[in-house]
């Protein structure tokens, strides 16, 4: 992955990505928190990733992160668009104190909160409600539709079991008078899409 695809990215923000990739690469294997054989893989596979659903969210959205753990796509998509008020999700305490450190760190403390919670514990209502790699969507759904506010949407991101995922929650979805698609999005014309179930 060359460095011109991550700088057309992120722009003015470059330098705190690339900071972030480096605590990923380094922190983030000694806390357990990203696998050693995907350090190589951090930009393509994790951060641009996760900055591909920012295509889909509104400008000075809130946004709330379930299951954020190592900060993603949270931490990408505050890097990327200051103007997102960001609440970062982890149960666990481990990875609430890495999202803290990285969060004070990176100098995103104005635009982003970490809470340790869980999300059947939470009680706000968000514009935007993302995860990634948490959960199959039935569970998913019963975690984060309350927290979704009125005319807002979930963004859940996914794998290619997408499609059969969204079928197997018709009938929820259709009792509480909601649509679901499954779009293919990418952070730029020369990165791998990304599924992306969208709730609204």
């Amino acid at each position: 992955m060359g460095v011109q695809i991550e700088s057309r990215v992120f722009g003015d923000h470059i330098d705190t990505a690339s900071k972030y990739v480096d605590i990923l690469a380094s922190r983030g294997v000694d806390w357990g928190l990203i696998g050693p054989r995907e350090v190589d893989r951090l930009w393509p596979r994790h951060v641009l990733n996760s900055v591909a659903i920012s295509q889909l969210i509104g400008p000075e959205s809130t946004v709330l992160d379930v299951g954020s753990g190592a900060g993603l796509p949270g931490i990408p998509l505050a890097i990327l668009r200051p103007d997102l008020k960001v609440t970062l999700l982890e149960p666990l305490l481990r990875r609430a104190n890495f999202l803290t450190e990285v969060v004070s760190e990176l100098s995103l403390g104005d635009h982003v909160t970490v809470v340790r919670g869980r999300a059947e514990e939470q009680h706000g209502r968000y514009q935007v409600v993302t995860c990634r790699a948490v959960a199959a969507l039935p569970k998913l759904l019963t975690w984060c539709l309350p927290l979704v506010a009125p005319r807002g949407q979930l963004l859940a991101m996914k794998g290619e079991s997408a499609e059969q995922e969204l079928l197997d929650v018709q009938g929820t979805l259709r009792s509480r008078r909601l649509t679901g698609e499954v779009l293919l999005v990418a952070a730029d014309p020369e990165v791998e899409p990304t599924w992306v179930v969208r709730i609204r």
